[in-house]
């Protein structure tokens, strides 16, 4: 089904998604049961097939819409004027990637789904990478390489678009330990704000850093320093 079709979808279609996106966010793909899907969609048991195909379509169905909502309510920010200085558009991009994390109004299921994804990846993840992922890396990369100023490596690069993700992951991955940890941690907008603020100021330290060593991140065993 095209992504653009997503609105014109009958309302059985839609509940036999939504269910289906709880119960797979739940279960996983292998252990996720169509009879269920369809008990919780309202739906004839053959209603999946008849609407989708087989278990297998359903779930690329399934993540097919789950992006579908997620770029309907936070809309890639790509192709921001390069007149904004880099270390602004790296604050806006945590900002926003952090706000799609916590977002209280949308439903749990789709990042639960993707957490799923994670651990047991199937065909459709190469979907959402090509459609979601990829292109946010792009922007990351670009302004990164700005930041860095002087030629550096893709791996350099890489390197460096992962760390910055991986706060943001770190936020909601193990949020619950977090909370554990540090009680008074809250995920309102103005709390998202600080947590966007302090990611940036993190990582434009560590890109300055790297930016002062001619972007070499190597690092000396005996000292933890990076290499001259």
């Amino acid at each position: 089904m095209n992504p653009r079709t997503w609105k014109s979808i009958t309302e059985t279609q839609q509940r036999l998604l939504e269910a289906a996106g709880e119960v797979f966010a739940e279960q996983g793909f292998r252990d996720a049961r169509v009879r269920e899907i369809c008990q919780r969609a309202g739906a004839n048991v053959a209603a999946v097939n008849y609407h989708f195909g087989d278990k297998q379509r359903l779930y690329a169905a399934v993540m097919e819409y789950a992006q579908a909502l997620a770029l309907e309510k936070y809309p890639l920010i790509q192709g921001e004027s390069t007149d904004v200085p880099a270390a602004d558009r790296l604050r806006a991009f945590i900002h926003y990637v952090l706000s799609s994390f916590f977002d209280k109004g949308a439903p749990a299921w789709p990042g639960k789904l993707m957490a799923w994804e994670m651990i047991e990846p199937t065909s459709a993840l190469d979907t959402v990478v090509e459609s979601i992922i990829l292109p946010m890396a792009e922007e990351l990369g670009a302004i990164v390489r700005e930041l860095l100023g002087t030629p550096v490596s893709d791996d350099l690069v890489h390197h460096c678009q992962i760390s910055i993700i991986g706060q943001c992951l770190h936020y909601r991955n193990a949020r619950p330990v977090i909370q554990r940890l540090f009680p008074e941690q809250q995920y309102s907008p103005e709390n998202i704000a600080m947590m966007a603020d302090h990611i940036t100021r993190f990582s434009l330290s560590a890109l300055r850093g790297l930016e002062k060593n001619e972007g070499d991140d190597r690092v000396r065993p005996e000292s933890g320093e990076l290499s001259p």
